[in-house]
């Protein structure tokens, strides 16, 4: 058996091999010489006291090589089984997240979290991610943080479903090992802004609400570490479109002081709202 043909063999046994292909074809009589090196010719070679050492060296080298050209490939199987969500519509792009594969928070989900709300809308909020409730539910802010959010869209004269839309920087719940919700990684959150960025373009919002750190930096491209209160007050911009951060519901419930402040960030949206509208 050639070394091609036990390439493919090992390929075949871990499931790549159906959807593999070679990036380029080998020289002629290269798999042959491969095998003859591997086989013991390398004694005529290097001679007796080193036939040991050539032969492993040859072993080991094709073996790395093999196993490189493997990892390469199956990242190159792993993203071609995620599709650019660019140019879907509304269904279609529902459909891609329910079969999101894209990282491994797709193991654990009860169920995506694609968002809601008035696909019309001239506002957007985004928040995090999918908690427990959320994940079992299906849709993003339910309970008491959903609660306090539904309290603030009435403030501004908006409900869930009338002009608002609502939705997370990742659509499935990120839990630690303890079972409790945790920050999505950053990993996550890159395997699946491009929802998100989709939905934007879909919707275009007149105004953007980041709600909390996390949403604020990954829409803004800021360092992780970067505090949200750093980002209030301040008028930024996603893909021209006027965004203001502010605190997330939840993080209210816990400092309920601080709604005073998440109160002004509303009213700069309005503002803001009302001057590009």
């Amino acid at each position: 058996m050639t070394f091609e043909d036990r390439r493919r063999k090992m390929l075949a046994e871990m499931g790549v091999g159906p959807v593999w292909t070679a990036r380029h074809a080998s020289a002629p009589g290269v798999d042959a010489r491969v095998d003859q090196l591997a086989g013991g010719e390398v004694d005529s070679i290097a001679g007796p006291a080193h036939a040991a050492v050539a032969t492993a060296e040859v072993a080991a080298g094709s073996v790395a090589g093999f196993a490189a050209e493997v990892a390469t490939d199956y990242a190159t199987v792993a993203v071609s089984r995620q599709a650019s969500p660019a140019g879907l519509d509304w269904a279609a792009l529902q459909q891609a997240v329910a079969g999101c594969t894209a990282c491994g928070l797709c193991s654990t989900r009860k169920n995506t979290v694609f968002g809601v709300g008035d696909r019309k809308a001239s506002w957007l909020f985004v928040g995090e991610g999918p908690g427990r409730q959320e994940d079992l539910q299906g849709e993003p802010f339910v309970g008491p943080a959903g609660q306090l959010l539904d309290n603030m869209l009435k403030a501004l004269g908006l409900q869930r479903g009338g002009n608002a839309y609502i939705a997370n920087i990742v659509k499935c719940r990120p839990a630690a090992a303890d079972g409790r919700d945790r920050p999505p990684s950053e990993e996550e959150i890159a395997a699946c802004l491009p929802f998100l960025e989709r939905q934007v373009e879909l919707l275009q919002p007149t105004v953007i609400v980041a709600l909390g750190k996390v949403a604020a930096v990954s829409l803004l491209g800021l360092p992780a570490d970067t505090p949200v209160g750093s980002l209030r007050g301040t008028l930024h911009s996603y893909r021209d479109r006027p965004l203001v951060v502010t605190y997330h519901p939840a993080y209210l419930l816990r400092q309920p002081a601080d709604k005073a402040k998440a109160w002004r960030d509303l009213c700069m949206a309005l503002t803001a709202h009302a001057a590009a509208g």
